[in-house]
């Protein structure tokens, strides 16, 4: 391919090449964008750029020249190009510079093979970061999945435990009731079921750091009476339960795995039950990948072998399964504000977070997380929160006729 080629000729004429390129495309398109070559030398492709995207050798070419959400990112995350300006511009303009190359959906041919081992793996490799990288861009309570939000300009710390009690409600939870959380995180759901609704509570992580400090947490709490920690597959829990949660954990589950997924919480709970499940959900109606090839820079540096599907899928496996859908919010909105939060504050501690993880993770999660932000607000994704009940033998339930009880 030419654009491969020109990497690797020399740099005069590698420059001219590229120089001839950028003047077609500023002629055709008004990019807000100032591009620097190794050499120093600047291509305005717009009147007012935003953006410096700097090369810092002519092997960046082949991602510039033929940009997708993934090249270009790539290009970023391995210090092929440095970049100067607001992350949001960005990756705004990133996804602009990809959708004008024509850069297409990649939708997923077959469903991904998952094994057990291979879902451990991709659960360590995202979350057994040192817990302090997490700390300083979540919430206090360090919740790790989508807010919500009354207001706009309500604080991250409000709007997570607005989430909790949200989820809390809308499962019915009463004192004395058993509840297993799935894919517990760090624990805030947990704690906050046992302190403020009188729960009895299982969290369940597959990341030993999160098994570390939320085990902690709950000591601190002096709570080890209602609240158990394990380091535990939820499909090796035995025990029934009252509630049955699962909080920012399906992604990793597979699309081919989904129904037997929800055949087990079906089989967690008990009769008369209600589970919760709250995860990101995709856009496109095949459950295909999202545009511009964001999906395939998340699959290989973020989260390895996740896969999302979309509602329709989800509902007519969790029927097929024998749960009963209640309930179907979409917090897509809220998601996207909870996203520039993180990444606001990801930006502000972003010395330290270098010192924590090393550049190249920096440059990983720097990117995910206004790329992500960015998905959620182009509706490429969505965040479904589905009320389920595993009916009694009679086909009976115990929510209320209203969903008034949900906002009390």
């Amino acid at each position: 391919m030419l654009h491969q080629l020109v990497a690797h000729l020399p740099a005069p004429i590698a420059e001219r090449s590229i120089g001839a390129r950028l003047a077609d495309w500023t002629a055709e398109h008004d990019i807000p964008l100032t591009l620097e070559l190794w050499n120093g030398k600047q291509f305005h492709l717009g009147a007012s750029p935003q953006v410096l995207m700097r090369l810092r050798s002519p092997r960046a070419l082949p991602h510039i020249m033929r940009p997708s959400l993934s090249s270009l990112a790539s290009a970023y995350v391995e210090g092929l190009v440095d970049v100067e300006g607001p992350v949001q511009d960005v990756v705004r303009l990133s996804a602009d510079m990809a959708s004008r190359a024509g850069a297409a959906v990649q939708p997923r041919v077959a469903r991904l093979s998952h094994s057990r081992k291979l879902d451990a793996d991709s659960i360590q490799h995202h979350y057994d970061v040192f817990n302090e990288f997490y700390g300083l861009w979540l919430d206090a309570g360090m919740v790790y999945s989508c807010a919500y939000f009354r207001r706009a300009d309500q604080t991250l710390e409000e709007a997570q435990l607005q989430k909790i009690d949200h989820i809390l409600r809308k499962i019915r939870l009463q004192p004395g009731q058993s509840l297993l959380d799935i894919g517990c995180g760090w624990g805030a759901l947990v704690l906050r079921a046992a302190q403020h609704f009188g729960a009895r509570c299982v969290g369940v992580t597959l990341s030993h750091r999160q098994f570390e400090l939320a085990t902690q947490r709950v000591r601190d709490a002096g709570l080890q009476d209602r609240v158990e920690i394990r380091l535990q597959d939820y499909r090796d829990v035995p025990e029934r339960f009252d509630r049955v949660t699962s909080v920012g954990m399906f992604e990793h589950v597979g699309l081919a795995n989904l129904g037997g997924s929800f055949h087990k919480v079906h089989d967690l709970l008990e009769d008369d039950g209600i589970a919760m499940n709250h995860g990101i959900t995709s856009s496109d109606a095949g459950s295909g990948g999202t545009p511009f090839g964001g999906g395939d820079f998340i699959d290989r540096y973020v989260f390895p072998n996740g896969e999302l599907p979309h509602i329709g899928l989800t509902l007519q496996e969790m029927s097929a399964a024998g749960l009963e859908a209640t309930d179907v919010e979409n917090l897509r909105l809220h998601y996207a504000m909870t996203l520039q939060h993180w990444s606001t504050r990801f930006e502000a501690n972003a010395g330290r977070l270098r010192e924590i993880a090393g550049e190249k993770r920096f440059r990983v999660w720097r990117a995910y997380l206004a790329g992500c932000a960015h998905a959620f607000d182009a509706n490429w994704i969505a965040l479904h929160q589905i009320v389920a009940t595993r009916p009694a033998s009679l086909g009976r339930q115990k929510l209320p006729l209203t969903r008034d009880y949900m906002y009390r």
